[in-house]
């Protein structure tokens, strides 16, 4: 199963108010594993930021000048998320930015008729319910390291949001950032997400802990007569 995991930063809150995109992160999972390919992208959003968007991402109107606009890159970012399974985090608001901005194309597309969708934000509050969800929440909440994230990004909260989504939905056996990716850096903007993640470290019990289990269970034991470790292991 192919897996794209998505952010984006925008001009505002409501795209029906003229908002835009300014920033697309994608992170590539196969079978809930990285593959190291990425889509990232800034854009010129032909209108200003308010600034009150500019504190959440720091992404200045003079930084955008200079930028594609977005139906520069449509077919490129269309091509990247076609027949994936996006995980987005309050999937709503990315989708209903990312159809806006479709709607000025043609031919017109939907998000939801060529993707999957999946929000990461749903299944947060499923789990977790009466809880703080956001990201810096679940961050806190499962381990992971976020540390670098004094402003949002759509590719950071990306990166970010696929370490938490599959921890979320029942972890990950191995990351594959060396396996094959397209590191030309061509124009589609899929390359090689930098080295240096790690796999997630095992804990394994020390001595001391499995002899104190063995002596709780052998008192469990005692009194039930039986106990799952001991049909494991054979025992009984």
């Amino acid at each position: 199963m192919r897996q794209i995991v998505l952010d984006t930063e925008t001009t505002g809150i409501d795209p029906n108010e003229g908002h835009r995109i300014i920033e697309i992160g994608c992170v590539e999972l196969m079978e809930r594993q990285l593959t190291g390919r990425h889509y990232h992208v800034y854009i010129n959003p032909e209108r200003e930021v308010e600034a009150e968007a500019i504190t959440v991402h720091g992404i200045t109107n003079e930084f955008l000048k200079d930028k594609p606009k977005f139906a520069e890159i449509a077919e490129e970012f269309f091509e990247f998320i076609k027949g994936a399974e996006l995980v987005i985090h309050n999937a709503a608001f990315d989708v209903g930015f990312m159809d806006s901005e479709f709607a000025r194309l043609r031919p017109v597309r939907k998000t939801a008729d060529h993707c999957g969708i999946v929000d990461s934000l749903a299944i947060a509050r499923a789990r977790h319910p009466g809880q703080k969800n956001n990201l810096d929440a679940l961050c806190k909440r499962y381990g992971v390291d976020n540390s670098s994230r004094e402003l949002h990004g759509a590719l950071l909260d990306a990166e970010i949001l696929a370490d938490v989504y599959l921890l979320l939905t029942g972890g990950q056996t191995a990351f594959s950032l060396d396996s094959a990716g397209d590191d030309s850096g061509a124009a589609g903007g899929i390359r090689r997400l930098p080295a240096g993640r790690r796999p997630l470290p095992v804990i394994r019990a020390s001595g001391e802990e499995c002899a104190a289990h063995d002596e709780f269970m052998g008192v469990v034991g005692k009194a039930t007569g039986e106990t799952i470790w001991s049909r494991l292991d054979g025992t009984s």
